[in-house]
């Protein structure tokens, strides 16, 4: 409707000024939203976020940056701390796992939070908003809001936010909170089960830095054909990216290719004698495991049976 006022954003504040909820209030910052606070653990890391957000006129906080003693690794706050924080509408806590029950506990202490009902989000993947309870029971609405991004730094990881998928959990008015929020950084939110949290996550882990493990085990079984880790990483790129792609127009079984795929035996039974004459103890038993799974979509796939059940024994076998 012309001349409408826009609904304001909320105010958000964050607990946890690492990788993730840095990128997280750089984002929002972008989008619009007034970051009241940015929580950080350590004095050095207050800095480095409050330089990143340089211009978004927010403010960073350390509890521990005017103690006079080092900052400890971990992020612990008392309520006398977070009760410096400025009345926000919205607390993403994006501590880890370990601290948010402790942060939720605290933040419940603080009387000036809880004078109107507030929302807070947990970014934990593995965790439900249940353990946001504390919370509830002063009458916060709770919830949880993943993004399945890997977020190596701040900066980059504020443009990978943009477009992402999010899991999101919890009351129904967080919820319509968490999506409004995804929505705003051109995202897609699903739902799971609360129950099952601990199973998607362990997915994710294993799609992301699983594949950042596997990845380094070729990178090992190449410094054995006499290749630097430089020359290693910038010669398999290229591979993984083309089988990324692959990925994202087929279904596994579509999108395998090589070895299993062909049904070559022959293949196989080298690559797992050069495993084994090099004493690569751990890439081989991966070449055995993984191995296991490429045949069942090879099979998906219309590979000849008697070959595979063949290349399924040759994997079974003790060399």
């Amino acid at each position: 409707m012309p001349g409408a006022k826009l609904k304001p954003k909320p105010i958000i504040s964050i607990v946890g000024a690492g990788r993730l909820g840095t990128a997280l209030a750089l984002a929002l910052a972008a989008n619009g939203y007034g970051i009241g606070a940015l929580v950080a653990g350590r004095a050095g890391r207050a800095r480095k976020a409050a330089s990143l957000l340089n211009g978004h006129h927010s403010r960073v906080t350390s509890p521990r940056a005017n103690q006079g003693t080092p900052a400890a690794p971990s992020l612990t706050l008392d309520s006398k701390q977070l009760g410096k924080l400025p009345p926000t509408d919205v607390v993403i806590v994006a501590t880890p796992d370990d601290q948010i029950e402790n942060v939720a506990r605290n933040l419940s202490q603080v009387q000036t939070f809880w004078q109107k009902r507030r929302t807070v989000l947990h970014t934990s993947g593995a965790l439900s908003s249940t353990i946001l309870a504390p919370l509830a029971e002063k009458g916060w609405r709770i919830g949880s809001i993943h993004p399945l991004v890997a977020v190596s730094d701040p900066v980059s990881g504020a443009k990978a936010l943009r477009g992402a998928f999010w899991c999101i959990e919890g009351d129904k008015e967080a919820i319509r909170l968490a999506r409004t929020i995804v929505h705003d950084l051109e995202g897609q939110s699903f739902s799971i089960n609360a129950k099952q949290k601990p199973l998607y996550h362990a997915a994710a882990v294993m799609a992301s830095g699983n594949l950042v493990a596997l990845f380094d085990v070729a990178l090992e079984m190449l410094s054995h054909c006499g290749l630097t880790a430089k020359e290693a990483q910038r010669v398999l790129l290229p591979l993984v990216e083309s089988t990324v792609r692959n990925l994202s127009t087929s279904q596994p079984a579509e999108a395998l290719t090589g070895t299993f795929a062909r049904g070559d035996l022959a293949t196989v039974q080298r690559h797992l004698k050069a495993l084994s004459t090099r004493a690569l103890v751990e890439p081989v038993e991966l070449y055995r495991l993984l191995g296991h799974r490429a045949v069942t979509l090879a099979r998906k796939n219309g590979a000849e049976p008697g070959v595979l059940k063949q290349i399924t024994e040759a994997l079974d076998r003790d060399e």
